[in-house]
Protein backbone atom coordinates (compact mmCIF):
# COMPACT_ATOMS: atom_id res chain seq x y z
CA UNK A 1 0.00 0.00 0.00
CA UNK A 2 1.64 3.30 -0.98
CA UNK A 3 1.36 6.24 1.41
CA UNK A 4 -0.37 9.03 0.82
CA UNK A 5 -0.25 12.79 2.55
CA UNK A 6 0.78 13.20 5.68
CA UNK A 7 2.27 9.46 5.66
CA UNK A 8 4.22 10.32 2.50
CA UNK A 9 5.49 13.58 3.97
CA UNK A 10 7.06 11.88 7.11
CA UNK A 11 8.83 9.41 5.08
CA UNK A 12 10.49 11.95 2.43
CA UNK A 13 11.26 13.53 5.70
CA UNK A 14 12.97 10.28 7.37
CA UNK A 15 14.44 9.70 3.66
CA UNK A 16 15.81 13.34 3.56
CA UNK A 17 17.13 13.34 7.39
CA UNK A 18 19.66 10.96 6.42
CA UNK A 19 20.43 11.15 2.67
CA UNK A 20 21.70 15.07 3.71
CA UNK A 21 24.26 13.23 5.89
CA UNK A 22 26.28 12.37 3.04
CA UNK A 23 28.07 15.80 2.34
CA UNK A 24 29.52 15.53 5.50
CA UNK A 25 31.35 12.44 4.62
CA UNK A 26 35.25 12.58 4.42
CA UNK A 27 34.55 10.90 1.06
CA UNK A 28 32.32 12.28 -2.01
CA UNK A 29 29.15 9.69 -2.27
CA UNK A 30 27.18 10.46 -5.19
CA UNK A 31 28.68 13.97 -7.00
CA UNK A 32 27.34 15.55 -9.53
CA UNK A 33 29.50 14.46 -12.22
CA UNK A 34 28.62 11.36 -12.08
CA UNK A 35 25.73 9.79 -14.64
CA UNK A 36 22.40 10.73 -13.00
CA UNK A 37 21.33 6.64 -12.97
CA UNK A 38 24.80 5.98 -11.22
CA UNK A 39 24.18 9.04 -8.33
CA UNK A 40 20.57 7.84 -7.76
CA UNK A 41 21.47 4.29 -7.29
CA UNK A 42 24.82 5.59 -5.36
CA UNK A 43 22.65 7.43 -2.95
CA UNK A 44 20.20 4.33 -2.35
CA UNK A 45 23.29 2.76 -1.60
CA UNK A 46 24.45 5.02 1.19
CA UNK A 47 21.34 5.41 2.89
CA UNK A 48 21.09 2.04 3.28
CA UNK A 49 24.62 2.02 5.02
CA UNK A 50 24.05 5.78 6.95
CA UNK A 51 20.82 4.46 8.55
CA UNK A 52 22.48 1.26 9.83
CA UNK A 53 25.33 3.02 11.27
CA UNK A 54 22.97 5.40 12.54
CA UNK A 55 20.91 2.91 14.59
CA UNK A 56 24.06 1.47 15.68
CA UNK A 57 25.67 4.52 17.08
CA UNK A 58 22.13 5.59 18.68
CA UNK A 59 21.33 8.70 16.10
CA UNK A 60 18.45 8.48 14.97
CA UNK A 61 16.29 11.57 13.83
CA UNK A 62 14.64 12.76 16.92
CA UNK A 63 10.59 12.01 17.15
CA UNK A 64 11.11 7.86 16.46
CA UNK A 65 9.57 8.33 12.99
CA UNK A 66 12.35 5.15 12.04
CA UNK A 67 11.52 3.55 14.77
CA UNK A 68 7.52 3.20 14.32
CA UNK A 69 8.65 2.50 10.33
CA UNK A 70 10.49 0.13 11.47
CA UNK A 71 7.74 -1.79 13.32
CA UNK A 72 9.27 -1.22 16.99
CA UNK A 73 7.44 -0.16 20.19
CA UNK A 74 8.26 2.63 21.84
CA UNK A 75 9.15 0.58 24.80
CA UNK A 76 11.94 -1.14 23.01
CA UNK A 77 12.70 2.36 20.45
CA UNK A 78 16.19 2.80 22.71
CA UNK A 79 17.54 -1.27 22.50
CA UNK A 80 19.16 -0.93 19.21
CA UNK A 81 19.87 -4.62 18.91
CA UNK A 82 16.49 -4.88 18.69
CA UNK A 83 16.41 -2.01 15.86
CA UNK A 84 18.96 -3.71 14.39
CA UNK A 85 17.12 -7.31 14.05
CA UNK A 86 13.89 -5.12 12.27
CA UNK A 87 15.90 -3.47 9.88
CA UNK A 88 17.45 -6.90 9.02
CA UNK A 89 14.22 -8.17 9.08
CA UNK A 90 13.28 -5.56 6.57
CA UNK A 91 16.10 -5.93 4.67
CA UNK A 92 15.45 -9.40 3.74
CA UNK A 93 11.84 -7.82 2.24
CA UNK A 94 14.22 -5.97 -0.12
CA UNK A 95 15.35 -9.61 -1.69
CA UNK A 96 12.56 -11.35 -1.49
CA UNK A 97 10.63 -10.86 -4.97
CA UNK A 98 7.00 -12.50 -3.46
CA UNK A 99 7.03 -10.82 -0.34
CA UNK A 100 5.70 -7.52 1.05
CA UNK A 101 7.59 -4.23 0.56
CA UNK A 102 9.86 -2.91 2.91
CA UNK A 103 8.66 -0.91 5.89
CA UNK A 104 11.07 1.79 5.62
CA UNK A 105 11.27 4.29 2.62
CA UNK A 106 14.68 3.99 2.66
CA UNK A 107 14.93 0.60 1.99
CA UNK A 108 11.92 0.33 -0.38
CA UNK A 109 14.13 2.98 -2.28
CA UNK A 110 16.99 -0.17 -2.31
CA UNK A 111 14.71 -2.53 -4.10
CA UNK A 112 15.50 -1.56 -7.32
CA UNK A 113 19.06 -0.97 -7.47
CA UNK A 114 19.28 -4.27 -5.73
CA UNK A 115 17.35 -5.93 -8.75
CA UNK A 116 19.13 -3.97 -11.84
CA UNK A 117 22.23 -4.33 -10.37
CA UNK A 118 21.54 -8.45 -9.32
CA UNK A 119 23.29 -7.15 -5.82
CA UNK A 120 23.39 -10.01 -3.23
CA UNK A 121 22.54 -8.89 0.78
CA UNK A 122 26.02 -9.88 1.93
CA UNK A 123 27.13 -6.77 1.89
CA UNK A 124 24.43 -5.49 3.39
CA UNK A 125 23.89 -7.99 5.91
CA UNK A 126 27.87 -7.37 6.79
CA UNK A 127 27.33 -3.84 7.46
CA UNK A 128 23.82 -5.17 9.90
CA UNK A 129 26.30 -7.21 11.70
CA UNK A 130 29.06 -4.58 12.09
CA UNK A 131 26.87 -2.65 13.54
CA UNK A 132 25.63 -5.38 15.73
CA UNK A 133 29.34 -6.03 16.70
CA UNK A 134 29.38 -2.37 18.17
CA UNK A 135 27.13 -2.85 20.46
CA UNK A 136 28.64 -6.32 21.63
CA UNK A 137 32.73 -5.40 21.58
CA UNK A 138 34.09 -2.62 22.72
CA UNK A 139 37.56 -3.07 22.15
CA UNK A 140 39.80 -4.87 19.81
CA UNK A 141 43.06 -6.52 21.12
CA UNK A 142 44.75 -6.91 17.52
CA UNK A 143 45.40 -5.26 14.84
CA UNK A 144 44.26 -8.13 13.12
CA UNK A 145 41.10 -8.42 15.12
CA UNK A 146 40.44 -4.50 14.25
CA UNK A 147 40.83 -5.27 10.23
CA UNK A 148 38.37 -8.68 10.89
CA UNK A 149 35.50 -5.73 12.18
CA UNK A 150 36.77 -3.62 8.85
CA UNK A 151 36.05 -6.52 6.47
CA UNK A 152 32.13 -5.96 7.57
CA UNK A 153 31.91 -2.56 8.59
CA UNK A 154 33.72 -0.83 5.67
CA UNK A 155 34.64 -2.92 3.12
CA UNK A 156 31.43 -3.70 1.69
CA UNK A 157 30.62 -0.58 0.73
CA UNK A 158 33.12 -0.94 -2.07
CA UNK A 159 32.26 -3.73 -2.76
CA UNK A 160 29.05 -2.45 -3.70
CA UNK A 161 30.24 1.13 -5.49
CA UNK A 162 31.81 -1.70 -7.72
CA UNK A 163 28.70 -4.06 -8.35
CA UNK A 164 26.42 -0.67 -8.92
CA UNK A 165 29.07 0.43 -11.79
CA UNK A 166 29.43 -3.24 -13.02
CA UNK A 167 33.09 -3.44 -12.53
CA UNK A 168 33.74 -5.49 -10.19
CA UNK A 169 36.48 -7.90 -10.43
CA UNK A 170 38.76 -9.90 -7.81
CA UNK A 171 41.82 -7.86 -8.38
CA UNK A 172 39.60 -4.30 -8.21
CA UNK A 173 37.33 -5.96 -4.83
CA UNK A 174 40.99 -6.51 -3.45
CA UNK A 175 42.59 -2.94 -3.86
CA UNK A 176 38.98 -1.57 -3.00
CA UNK A 177 39.07 -3.51 0.36
CA UNK A 178 42.60 -1.43 1.41
CA UNK A 179 41.27 1.54 0.32
CA UNK A 180 37.86 0.98 2.31
CA UNK A 181 39.60 -0.56 5.47
CA UNK A 182 42.29 2.67 5.49
CA UNK A 183 38.86 4.99 5.59
CA UNK A 184 37.80 3.08 8.42
CA UNK A 185 40.92 3.64 10.25
CA UNK A 186 41.22 6.84 9.68
CA UNK A 187 37.78 7.59 11.09
CA UNK A 188 38.58 5.92 13.75
CA UNK A 189 41.26 8.07 14.15
CA UNK A 190 39.98 11.26 13.80
CA UNK A 191 36.78 9.93 16.43
CA UNK A 192 38.85 8.66 19.11
CA UNK A 193 37.68 10.98 21.59
CA UNK A 194 34.13 10.36 20.25
CA UNK A 195 34.41 6.72 20.13
CA UNK A 196 35.58 7.11 23.81
CA UNK A 197 32.49 9.28 24.86
CA UNK A 198 30.49 5.77 23.34
CA UNK A 199 32.41 3.33 25.29
CA UNK A 200 34.19 2.22 22.19
CA UNK A 201 38.19 1.92 21.81
CA UNK A 202 39.34 1.06 18.03
CA UNK A 203 42.92 1.57 18.61
CA UNK A 204 44.42 -2.29 19.31
CA UNK A 205 44.65 -3.27 22.72
CA UNK A 206 48.42 -4.63 21.75
CA UNK A 207 49.56 -1.33 20.07
CA UNK A 208 48.23 0.74 22.52
CA UNK A 209 50.53 -1.41 25.44
CA UNK A 210 53.12 -1.04 23.00
CA UNK A 211 52.98 2.84 22.92
CA UNK A 212 52.50 2.80 27.15
CA UNK A 213 48.90 4.46 26.35
CA UNK A 214 46.01 4.03 29.01
CA UNK A 215 42.62 4.36 28.15
CA UNK A 216 42.74 7.01 30.75
CA UNK A 217 45.36 9.22 28.65
CA UNK A 218 42.35 9.13 25.25
CA UNK A 219 40.23 11.22 27.96
CA UNK A 220 42.90 13.84 28.24
CA UNK A 221 42.05 17.07 26.66
CA UNK A 222 44.86 17.06 24.43
CA UNK A 223 47.21 13.75 23.66
CA UNK A 224 50.22 13.80 25.07
CA UNK A 225 53.57 12.28 23.31
CA UNK A 226 52.21 8.12 23.98
CA UNK A 227 49.19 8.95 22.18
CA UNK A 228 50.33 11.09 19.71
CA UNK A 229 53.19 8.51 18.82
CA UNK A 230 50.55 5.25 18.58
CA UNK A 231 48.00 7.90 16.58
CA UNK A 232 50.82 8.04 14.03
CA UNK A 233 51.80 4.70 14.04
CA UNK A 234 48.27 3.90 12.95
CA UNK A 235 47.75 6.51 10.73
CA UNK A 236 50.84 5.37 8.90
CA UNK A 237 49.04 1.92 9.02
CA UNK A 238 46.01 3.84 6.79
CA UNK A 239 48.50 5.08 4.37
CA UNK A 240 49.87 1.94 3.50
CA UNK A 241 46.30 0.73 2.82
CA UNK A 242 45.73 3.57 1.07
CA UNK A 243 48.70 3.15 -1.41
CA UNK A 244 48.09 -0.49 -1.68
CA UNK A 245 45.08 0.53 -2.91
CA UNK A 246 45.46 3.22 -5.10
CA UNK A 247 45.87 1.42 -8.36
CA UNK A 248 42.36 0.93 -8.24
CA UNK A 249 41.60 4.13 -9.22
CA UNK A 250 44.01 3.87 -12.70
CA UNK A 251 42.25 0.42 -13.44
CA UNK A 252 39.35 2.50 -14.58
CA UNK A 253 38.45 5.05 -16.76
CA UNK A 254 35.97 7.92 -16.77
CA UNK A 255 33.71 9.19 -14.61
CA UNK A 256 34.38 6.43 -12.18
CA UNK A 257 37.94 7.15 -12.16
CA UNK A 258 37.17 10.10 -10.94
CA UNK A 259 35.26 8.79 -8.03
CA UNK A 260 37.25 6.37 -6.98
CA UNK A 261 39.93 8.69 -6.81
CA UNK A 262 37.69 10.84 -4.43
CA UNK A 263 37.81 8.38 -2.27
CA UNK A 264 41.88 7.78 -1.76
CA UNK A 265 42.02 11.20 -1.99
CA UNK A 266 39.54 11.94 1.02
CA UNK A 267 41.16 9.25 3.17
CA UNK A 268 45.09 10.91 1.84
CA UNK A 269 43.68 14.06 3.01
CA UNK A 270 42.24 13.23 6.42
CA UNK A 271 45.53 11.49 7.25
CA UNK A 272 47.45 14.92 6.19
CA UNK A 273 44.92 17.05 8.26
CA UNK A 274 45.89 14.35 11.16
CA UNK A 275 49.62 14.84 10.86
CA UNK A 276 49.00 18.36 10.53
CA UNK A 277 47.23 18.64 13.79
CA UNK A 278 50.83 16.74 14.94
CA UNK A 279 48.62 13.75 15.55
CA UNK A 280 46.69 15.21 18.53
CA UNK A 281 43.33 13.73 17.76
CA UNK A 282 41.85 14.55 21.23
CA UNK A 283 40.37 17.84 21.25
CA UNK A 284 38.56 16.96 18.17
CA UNK A 285 38.44 15.61 14.73
CA UNK A 286 41.28 17.20 12.46
CA UNK A 287 39.23 17.98 8.95
CA UNK A 288 41.12 18.65 5.49
CA UNK A 289 40.19 21.43 3.70
CA UNK A 290 38.74 21.63 0.33
CA UNK A 291 42.10 23.07 -1.19
CA UNK A 292 43.95 19.59 0.62
CA UNK A 293 40.94 17.87 -1.50
CA UNK A 294 41.98 19.15 -4.91
CA UNK A 295 45.46 18.26 -4.11
CA UNK A 296 45.36 14.73 -3.15
CA UNK A 297 42.46 14.07 -5.66
CA UNK A 298 45.13 15.85 -8.40
CA UNK A 299 48.13 13.33 -7.17
CA UNK A 300 46.17 10.63 -7.30
CA UNK A 301 44.61 11.16 -10.75
CA UNK A 302 48.10 11.51 -11.80
CA UNK A 303 49.33 7.82 -10.60
CA UNK A 304 51.49 9.74 -7.91
CA UNK A 305 52.03 9.75 -3.66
Amino acid sequence: MTPTGPARAVEAGVERATLDKAAAENFPVAPFYLPRSWRDDLMAVYGFARLVDDIGDGDLAPGGADVRLLGVSAEEAEDRLVLLDAFEADLHRVFDPAGPDPRHPLLLRLRPVVRRHALTPEPFLGLVAANRQDQLVKRYETYEDLLAYCEMSANPIGRLVLAVTGTATPERIRRSDAVCTALQIVEHLQDVAEDLGRDRVYLPATDMKRFHVREADLAAPTAGASVRALIAYQAQRARDLLNEGTPLVGSVHGRLKLLLAGFVAGGRAAVHAIAAAEYDVLPGPPKPGKLQLLREAGVTLRGKG
